[in-house]
């Protein structure tokens, strides 16, 4: 299988994260998936205060933790997409979630309503009852899928995603 790409955006607290954890827990039943999160307020808590791990980061080094079943890497600098890949490894589908300016196939999650300003970024749209599609002016390019049928995403996902070596 060559490997996959796909990306999820959309407002804060529209379900992006929930979308995605319930997409990775089946996709890694048959294949190896590497998530990427945009933290674009740069306000995301990676350790426990106190921890060395945590003193080591505040040093400003970057800071790999090993354990016996998993490496953590703590980087002082932002990285590229495709270095951040790179760092993860084998995989087979890659998953996104922000960094609209990104050129790769993306779902808009949108919950309550749609914010338009979405539309040039987005390639599908994946709502649930509480958005009333009939009152937007949605374009003929952007799909529309249902959020709670995580099927049908996946599908989507494996339909669209941009295939990277």
């Amino acid at each position: 299988m060559k490997k996959i790409s796909v990306a999820f955006t959309g407002p804060s607290n529209s379900g992006k994260t929930t979308a995605i954890v319930k997409i990775a827990e089946i996709l890694t039943k048959k294949y190896k998936v590497a998530i990427i999160k945009n933290d674009p307020g740069d306000k995301a808590k990676f350790d426990i205060e106190g921890k060395d791990s945590w003193k080591f980061s505040k040093t400003g080094a970057n800071v790999a933790v090993v354990s016996p079943t998993r490496t953590t890497v703590f980087l002082q600098e932002q990285r590229s997409i495709k270095e951040v890949s790179e760092l993860l490894g084998d995989y087979d589908i890659l998953i996104v979630e922000g960094l609209k300016y990104l050129d790769l196939p993306r779902i808009g999650i949108f919950r309550n309503k749609i914010d338009t300003d979405y539309f040039p970024y987005i390639n599908a749209i994946a709502c649930d009852d509480s958005v009333d599609i009939s009152s937007y002016d949605i374009p003929e390019n952007i799909e529309i899928l249902n959020l709670n049928d995580t099927d049908e995403i996946i599908d989507w996902i494996f339909k669209n995603g941009v295939e990277n070596d």
